[in-house]
């Protein structure tokens, strides 16, 4: 029986009067990051050993109004704390690390820019690059033809021929099929593979294990609270790595869901299927959204714990073991947001006292 497994079953449901509500987070820079119905905390330890906390209160009519409780429109809110929040969460935490250099901060242009920049990048390397290697591998399988064009001579006769432009990203729309089905098919693997290898590579680095670790904590803390147990750093420790709706979880849903939704669509001529991988960004996260709402409710059932592992699987790649002083991080942040749910009173959910010998020394 795996750790996870053993924590839902000794799972108890929070005390009548809690607000119940899937609290989530995300790691950042030396630290994590939680948000609730009512309000997000970002903590994180600076580099004298201080656990530093930011606190700001959540839109009521986006979190707590009618799209929080609309099937599908909701998936918009995990868009929403993947692109706001948890960037705003980033370049909060950079300065922060940055301490001691007064002339740099990531909450201006330079923060801003370097997000435009990323993103711009992420849009080409995960969504053009898979469709665009999809497409050049259909057309090499002979699942799509050659594109054609009509040529007309002296006569005005029309001939239908090769168009002599064509390239290997050249090709005549499908109509929904099989061929249409394995084309899409193949970007779905092309964009996981890409997707795995980035994430491989980015856990290789020093930074990268560490902001993964603290990745780890804030899923330890969360699985701490939901089966009902106190936050100390001993306990949370003893949680599983794992969670059912981590944000590695969607993203590999994501995947799948698009599989099935672009196969309902065939494939139009190319810059229309540019178009429509941007476009039906918002329709696929409320899919996945909903798978993961439901099966993160029905883990009791084996059927769904079997059909969930290779989404836990897939987090080993983004979470790492965490410390103590992690953990502690991570608990406090949480502590701040039950806070101001009300779970919590202000002595409940104090920030720790510095401990320098909790300082991270860039490199270490």
């Amino acid at each position: 029986m795996s750790k996870l497994e053993a924590a839902l079953q000794r799972s108890t449901k929070r005390e009548a009067g809690e607000l119940k509500f899937s609290y989530g987070g995300q790691a950042v820079i030396e630290g994590v990051m939680m948000r609730g119905a009512h309000s997000m905390a970002v903590a994180a330890r600076d580099p004298k050993g201080q656990i530093v906390v930011h606190e700001q209160p959540l839109s009521a009519r986006l979190y707590r109004g009618r799209i929080a409780r609309t099937p599908f429109l909701r998936g918009l809110i995990g868009l929403w704390d993947a692109l706001g929040l948890g960037i705003r969460a980033l370049m909060w935490s950079a300065d922060i690390a940055l301490d001691e250099e007064d002339d740099v901060s990531f909450n201006g242009p330079i923060g801003w820019a370097t997000i435009a920049v990323s993103l711009l990048i992420g849009v080409g390397i995960f969504f053009l690059l898979p469709t665009a290697t999809a497409t050049g591998i259909g057309n090499l399988l002979g699942l799509s033809t050659a594109a054609k064009e009509i040529v007309v001579d002296d006569q005005g006769n029309e001939t239908v021929v090769a168009a002599q432009s064509s390239n290997i990203l050249a090709y005549e729309a499908l109509p929904i099929g099989l061929d249409a089905f394995l084309i899409n098919l193949i970007e779905g693997v092309v964009q996981l593979s890409i997707l795995v290898v980035y994430i491989w590579f980015v856990g290789r680095t020093t930074d990268g294990r560490r902001i993964f670790a603290y990745h780890g904590a804030e899923h330890k803390t969360i699985n701490a609270y939901e089966a009902g147990d106190e936050l100390t750093p001993e306990i949370v420790s003893r949680y599983p790595i794992e969670h059912p709706r981590c944000g590695t979880a969607f993203l590999l849903t994501v995947v799948f869901v698009s599989v099935l939704l672009f196969s309902l669509i065939g494939r139009p001529p190319f810059g229309l299927l540019i178009l429509s991988r941007v476009v039906f960004i918002p329709v696929i996260a409320g899919v996945a959204y909903e798978f993961l709402k439901y099966t993160a409710a029905n883990l009791d059932k084996p059927w769904i714990r079997f059909m969930i592992k290779p989404n836990l699987a897939l987090q080993h790649l983004t979470t790492n073991e965490p410390n103590r002083d992690m953990i502690e991080v991570a608990i406090t942040a949480f502590n701040r947001v039950l806070l101001s749910e009300g779970i919590l009173s202000e002595e409940e959910a104090q920030i720790p006292e510095a401990r320098p010998d909790a300082a991270h020394i860039p490199g270490s």
